[in-house]
């Protein structure tokens, strides 16, 4: 309808065709379920009490994460490999001496 191009509204009508009649990826197959979906988390969220609440309930209920232990997890389950704790020299410093300039 040309709201995110005025003046050429035909612009991305290929693309729009194509997720409407021809979408093979499935991209707009939940959206009806996605809009309505995000419409209740609207209408929760305006509901300070219920969002407080479902916020710590969400907090209390999530296990243990770590990024360290998922990337380790990563490598050894995709990969296959161990991964390397070495500590990296910091970039911005040679023998001891800042080399960064501002």
């Amino acid at each position: 309808d040309g709201f995110f191009t005025p003046g050429s509204e035909g612009e991305f009508q290929d693309i729009v065709d194509l997720l409407l009649h021809n979408d093979r990826y499935l991209t707009l197959a939940d959206y009806k379920a996605y809009i309505a979906a995000q419409d209740e988390v609207s209408t929760t969220y305006n509901n300070t009490a219920k969002w407080a609440e479902m916020a710590i309930h969400n907090i209390a209920s999530s296990g243990k994460f770590s990024s360290d232990r998922t990337i380790a997890e990563y490598a050894r389950e995709i990969w296959g490999m161990e991964p390397s704790y070495e500590k990296l020299p910091d970039p911005h410093h040679v023998d001891g001496k800042e080399t960064l300039t501002v």
